[in-house]
């Protein structure tokens, strides 16, 4: 509401839009029936808008961050991801990749333990019924209409579940995922 009287031509204006305003559009003019009311003490005030939620935090990355020094420590994972491969023949890639899995593997069974998403083999014919949980299965080809949907599964999908990690000691910074060699 302004501070300062409105002037004559202004409120003229205002009463002759507002006219006809009220006479030709129905929400209009029960939103101004409204503010009468509540001007004349007749209906409670209006709620107060409630604060905007504060946006959530970022989950924390520490466990992903241990796990992939993990990888890095046992199969050297992050040393061959950065790598540029493409110039190297397929076999020194072939056999980096059997170095790199070996050792990653052996940190993933030892800290991680999966289980199939799926029981079935891969291959096979499946029927998935109304109600199944879609973040546990993705659905590709001619998808369309309600379940049950038949199809082959191609790949039974992974589920963590345990996972135990280190535990950090104080002062440990997960972000360095392996420390710097200097030779001496």
């Amino acid at each position: 509401m302004p501070d300062t009287p409105l002037p004559f031509a202004t409120r003229l204006w205002f009463a002759w839009s507002c006219f006809f305003r009220v006479l030709f559009d129905p929400s209009f003019a029960g939103g101004v029936w409204t503010l009468r009311e509540r001007a004349l003490g007749q209906l409670p005030p209006a709620p107060e808008p409630k604060p905007a939620p504060a946006p959530a935090a970022p989950p924390p990355s520490d466990a992903a961050l241990q796990l992939l020094a993990l990888f890095q420590r046992e199969g050297r994972l992050v040393d061959f991801l950065e790598q540029e491969v493409t110039t190297f023949p397929d076999a020194d890639v072939g056999a980096a990749a059997r170095v790199v899995h070996e050792g990653c593997r052996k940190a993933l069974l030892a800290h991680a333990r999966l289980a199939p998403v799926r029981p079935e083999e891969e291959g096979t014919r499946v029927t998935l019924e109304a109600g199944f949980a879609p973040a546990t299965v993705k659905l590709s080809g001619n998808v369309g209409g309600p379940p049950p949907y038949k199809g082959i599964l191609r790949h039974r999908g992974w589920r963590v579940e345990s996972l135990t990690l280190p535990t950090a000691v104080p002062g440990h910074d997960a972000h360095i995922l392996a420390p710097a060699e200097v030779e001496l």
